[in-house]
């Protein structure tokens, strides 16, 4: 037999994303439109480094002291621990009793991996290796499952009906699942539907995980960039770990930090007692050596100046909320596009009732295809959008655009 060439290797389609957005560079119209990216834009459609980013590295910049060692295998402890009392919260229990246990990964898709993989490994599955994922989400969380074993399975979670919440949906599989399941939970800003359950529906769902001794894996890539607020973005994981629900934390600063490229994320995991994060912590260094040695030193000291300290931090709280506002006022400005001015059928009430980066329409995949084909508007065959992507210098070409879809003009 000869040396391996590889020919049998089936060829992989290309990421949806990444396609939508080579597609988007290749067009040449003039006034074609980007709504497929998840990443923040400011009113001239240029990514935007944040301010207190721009301090940040000069203060770096400055340092005689820094160097480019190695980083502890477990990430900057520093931003480790800083990251652990944003989510968690400053006065947390866990943090103040030792059970947290906090490691610098790669963004959050390094996060979900490494928890992931964790679980796989470790929890005392009394079933197959299965976890629950809202239908829809992300669609890297189920590459992500896959690549270590693990079955993803559905539970209902976006009502087209309402284009809202099946919360009925949600908690009847919550109940009737078997005990100790699994379930991924988005902390806020729900993607891709952007919407997410109230105070009071939380609180329910935390009953009924606590009540079949369900875990909780939550995934966290927009706190504060939701709702501009830090500590609003925080409530829902704040709430579970208070109520002692058994759970680990994804969490990533490529969003509210505008870091996309830096890949600065952390997974904190919370065991009931210090010695089993003891042992929780043995292992996942264990894991993280065999796969990336060492993660990645500039995100991570960014993060920590702004996190450790107060003047920074007080700086990228306005930077955050210079985004979320620009997002809602796009919201507001559609929602008003679309109901005042054009009168567009149906009810759009859920443009400005969603949070977050992300916007369901409610446009089904042949009129998405249509705003592309017709007008160059680029966005997902299910109708997402990234409200990121509007600015006042295109909501109304895409207003009148979406229109005359939803009209059958075109």
């Amino acid at each position: 037999m000869s040396a391996e060439i590889w020919q049998d290797v089936p060829l992989a389609p290309p990421d949806s994303i990444f396609k939508l957005t080579a597609a988007y560079k290749a067009d040449t119209f003039p006034q074609k439109v980007n709504l497929g990216v998840g990443a923040y834009r400011d009113d001239d459609n240029k990514p935007w480094v944040l301010p207190v980013i721009k301090k940040a590295t000069e203060i770096l910049l400055n340092d005689p002291n820094l160097d480019h060692e190695y980083l502890p295998i477990t990430g900057l402890p520093e931003f480790t621990s800083g990251a652990a009392k944003l989510i968690l919260g400053a006065d947390s229990p866990a943090i103040a009793e030792g059970r947290a246990v906090s490691v610098q990964t790669i963004s959050g898709t390094g996060a979900n991996h490494l928890g992931a993989l964790f679980l796989s490994k470790f929890y005392h599955w009394d079933a197959p290796k299965q976890i629950y994922l809202s239908n829809p989400t992300w669609a890297n969380h189920h590459a992500i499952l896959r690549n270590v074993g693990i079955q993803p399975v559905d539970y209902p979670y976006y009502d087209p009906t309402t284009i809202g919440l099946d919360f009925e949906g949600f908690v009847g599989t919550l109940q009737n699942a078997a005990p100790r399941s699994v379930f991924l939970l988005h902390a806020c800003a729900h993607n891709p539907t952007g919407v997410d359950p109230t105070r009071d529906q939380w609180k329910q769902i935390a009953e009924v995980i606590i009540a079949k001794n369900h875990y909780a894996f939550f995934d966290c890539a927009y706190q504060g960039f939701a709702s501009g607020d830090l500590n609003n973005d925080a409530w829902a994981v704040r709430y579970f770990a208070e109520k002692g629900v058994p759970m680990l934390v994804c969490q990533s600063f490529a969003k509210n930090a505008g870091l996309y490229g830096e890949r600065i994320g952390a997974l904190h995991i919370i065991p009931p007692t210090k010695d089993a994060a003891d042992r929780v912590r043995s292992q996942l260094s264990v894991l993280q050596r065999s796969e990336i040695s060492n993660p990645p030193a500039h995100g991570a000291r960014l993060v920590s100046l702004i996190l450790n300290d107060s003047a920074l931090f007080d700086d990228w709280n306005r930077d955050i909320k210079t985004m979320a506002e620009r997002i809602i006022s796009m919201r507001n400005e559609l929602y008003r596009l679309l109901t005042e001015e054009l009168k567009t059928p149906g009810s759009w009430v859920h443009i400005i009732n969603q949070i977050g980066m992300f916007s369901f329409t409610g446009i089904n995949p042949s009129q998405s295809q249509a705003l592309i084909d017709t007008f160059h508007i680029y966005l997902t065959a299910n109708g997402r959008i990234s409200m990121a992507g509007l600015n006042t210098h295109n909501i109304r070409y895409f207003a009148e655009s979406l229109d005359k879809v939803v009209r059958g003009q075109v």
